[in-house]
This record gives C-alpha cells, structure tokens and sequence, in this order.
C-alpha cells in the first residue's frame, strides 16, 4: 500500500507539473482545448489541464522587422530598377494571427511584394527616385488594411534602395554634371554683370562727385573774386574820396606809404646783402616831406578846430 501511495502521489505530481505553464515577456501563447482555440495566455504563470489543453502558438507580441528581398521592378516608362525595402509590424490580436494566416510572415512578404510592383509601377523612374515617401505612404496604407484582419498592426514600411540600371544611372550621370556646370557658368556669368554694374556705378558716382566738387570749387573761387573785387571797389572809393577831399597832399600820402613798403621789402629780403636804390634819394626824401606836411596840416587843423 505504501508503494502505491507513493507511485499515485508522484503521478499526480507528475500530472499537476504538465499543466503549469509559463509564458515569457512579449509573447503570448494561445491554448487549445481539445484541438479548439479557447484562450490567449499573457505574460506569467498560467495552469491548463494536461491531455485537455495544449499551447497552440507562441505569438510574439512584440514590434517586429521583416526583410523584403530585393526583386526587379519595371516602371510606368519601361524601366528596370531593383528595389529593397523592410516592413515593421506588431501582432495586436495573437488569435487572429495563429489562426486567420496560415504563415503570417511569408504572408507579409508576398502581400508586400505584390503591391510594391503595383505602387512603383505606376509610376515614371524619375517618380520612383523622388518620390520615396510617397511610396512608403501608399504601401503603409495598402498593406495595413490588408492585414487588420489577421490581427496585425504594420506601423512603417521604407524602401531601402532603388537602383536603377546601368547605363541609365551613367546618363543620370552625365545629366547631373551638365545642369552642375550649367549653374556655375550661370552664377560666373551673374557675377561678372553684377562686377560690371558695381564698377559702372562706381565711376558714376565718381564722376558726379567730382563735378560737384568742381562746380563747388567754381563757385567759391568766384564768390571769393567778387568779394575781392567789391573790398578792392570799396578801397578805391575810400582813396578818391580822399583825393577829392584833400587833393595832393592825400595822393602824395598813398605813394609815399607804398614807396616806403617797397623799399622795406628790399631791406628785409633773405637774400639782399647790399641795396642799391635805383632812384634818387630825394625822391624818398620829398616823400617823406610830403607826409611831415600832411600830419602838420591835420595837426594845425585840429588845434585850430580846439
């Protein structure tokens, strides 16, 4: 009896042991109970009934990456490129996916494959090379309804490459480096006029600036002549009036006074060691009477006048 006991207590242990299930993070295993999904396990320690329930899948749950292989697409226009591109999803529903598809991931694959030819070839190769984005949206939209019913959440799709033939990147090549030169040659050009126009308008205003400043000049050498003239015009009146008011005596005053300058100027020249006058020295002497007489007259007309 004790034998037995024992043999029955380690069968039930056994038995007990079969049904402990526990699930990783980022999975979810689903259970079958007599070959009839029932349930979806979560992450940690769960109890079926062994021989009844089994696990079914293990759905990971978690976001995940699938490589679409490269593959040769023909364009709009007849052209060959090939094409690589990856696709990121996540299980959202792990019933749907272990039981709507029958293998989710070539299933993704082809159903990525098939609408990628579709998307790029509607399109012209220059569409294709520029229109990356545009691509990844239409397939993102495509292949996100497609796979809702299997549980599946496709979050982005990119296109890795696109390369296009041979001899069409060689002329795509060739085109860029024309249009490059084309630019430059445009921009030296565009420098060269505006140089050109800089430099014009430098000279343009060099010369307007200069002819004010001569026409300024102008007018200031002749403001300053007519000034000369008018000082000059009032020095004469002042010396007529003195003539006509005094007669010789005020004559023989003013070229007395300008003989007497001139002959200073002689006496205080750098050069001159030795003066010889080439007048009489009477002359400056009856000058100089000439000026006594005057100062005497006024002198005696002022005491007169007291």
């Amino acid at each position: 009896m004790g034998g037995v006991l024992i043999a029955l207590i380690g069968v039930v242990f056994i038995f007990l042991l079969m049904g402990v299930r526990v699930v990783r993070q980022g999975y979810v295993y689903t259970i079958e109970r007599l070959g009839k999904y029932t349930l979806a396990a979560n992450p940690g320690l769960h109890v079926i009934i062994p021989f009844v329930d089994r696990v079914g899948h293990k759905v990971n749950m978690m976001e995940q990456v699938l490589d679409i292989p490269g593959q040769e697409i023909i364009t709009k226009d007849n052209a060959m490129v090939g094409v690589d591109a990856i696709v990121f999803f996540q299980v959202l529903d792990a019933g749907k996916a272990a039981y709507e598809v029958s293998n989710l991931y070539v299933a993704i694959m082809q159903l990525t494959t098939t609408n990628l030819r579709t998307v790029m070839g509607s399109m012209d190769l220059d569409e294709t090379l520029s229109r990356r984005d545009e691509i990844n949206a239409k397939l993102l939209m495509v292949i996100d309804h497609a796979t809702a019913p299997w549980g599946v959440k496709i979050t982005r799709i990119e296109i890795k490459d696109i390369r296009p033939p041979a001899d069409i990147s060689n002329a795509m090549a060739r085109q860029m480096k024309a249009e490059r030169e084309k630019r430059a040659n445009i921009l030296e050009a565009e420098g060269l006029r505006a140089a050109e126009i800089l430099r014009a308008e430098g000279e343009k205003q060099g010369a307007i600036l200069s002819a004010e400043g001569r026409k300024e000049a102008a007018f200031r050498d002749a403001e300053a002549r007519e000034r000369s003239a008018e000082a000059e015009a009032r020095a004469t009146k002042v010396v007529s009036e003195a003539i006509a008011g005094s007669g010789s005596q005020a004559l023989n005053y003013f070229v007395a006074q300008k003989y007497t300058e001139a002959v200073a100027a002689f006496a205080t020249s750098p050069n001159a060691k030795t003066i010889l006058f080439p007048v009489e020295a009477t002359q400056l002497i009856g000058s100089l009477g000439g000026i006594g007489e005057l100062v005497r007259d006024s002198l005696g007309t002022g005491e007169g006048k007291k």
